[in-house]
């Protein structure tokens, strides 16, 4: 999907995007890796069938896709992102790795997107945000789209992302907001009466979990066999889990 083919408020989204991190894309990982917490535990739990496929959205520099298609060697990984600049390291490190058949990447909104246009492949067993909601400005509906494409019944979405950090001192949590506030990212309250509410009709459960004490949620909406008329909750509290 070119800039062309996305609508206007995408188009400014990603140019907003690309004045954000056009600069820092060379060294995005490298800054990255110590507060976004919890990214590595999703990746080992996707656990896609073999054969499967996974899709991300927000895929960034595609650091995610390569790490899950190395612990998950029998699955096809796919990527969109709103950020040509983001896009453009993400093909580069893909071709490094020696991945280019395994992962593609294309520039979508995860609001709205075309992934049988883009790759050629409808629906997906698994589809995750990393670190992702709290930047889209309409998250409810990238997860509400998110969901869209699970394949069906034993498909699963998963998301980690920052939390309340109910358990961290105001002297703390406040310049962290104010920082990441700087890049236009804002930690979502909502998150799970938001799955919640996107489960109900697919006949869903959802998990929803605290780490570290508040400062990541780490949440699945999985699609079950025995599609009952509402959604059940799984809630766990986790209070010490590493990434």
């Amino acid at each position: 999907m070119s800039g062309q083919g996305l609508q206007q408020d995408s188009v400014a989204g990603a140019a907003l995007m690309d004045r954000i991190y056009g600069w820092q894309r060379p060294i995005y990982d490298l800054t990255r890796k110590y507060y976004l917490l919890g990214r590595d535990r999703l990746l080992s739990e996707l656990a896609p069938p073999d054969g499967g496929t996974v899709l991300e959205l927000g895929c960034g520099t595609a650091r995610n896709l390569i790490l899950a298609a190395r612990r998950h060697p029998h699955a096809r990984f796919f990527g969109i992102d709103l950020s040509s600049e983001m896009l453009a390291e993400a093909r580069k490190a893909i071709a490094k790795a020696g991945l280019e058949r395994r992962i593609s990447v294309a520039q979508g909104d995860a609001t709205r997107f075309d992934t049988l246009g883009l790759f050629g492949v409808a629906t997906f067993d698994r589809v995750f945000l990393s670190y992702a909601v709290s930047m889209i400005p309409d998250w409810p509906r990238a997860i509400e789209a998110g969901a869209g494409a699970l394949a069906g019944d034993g498909s699963r979405l998963s998301l980690v992302d920052f939390g309340r950090m109910e358990a961290y001192p105001g002297v703390f949590r406040a310049p962290l907001r104010a920082w990441l506030a700087a890049f236009h990212v804002s930690p979502r309250d909502g998150i799970e009466t938001t799955l919640e509410t996107t489960a109900e009709p697919l006949g869903g459960t959802v998990d929803c979990r605290s780490l570290f004490g508040g400062y990541a949620v780490y949440a699945t909406l999985a699609r079950v066999p025995a599609r009952p008329k509402t959604a059940s909750r799984s809630r766990s509290t986790t209070k010490d889990m590493r990434s």
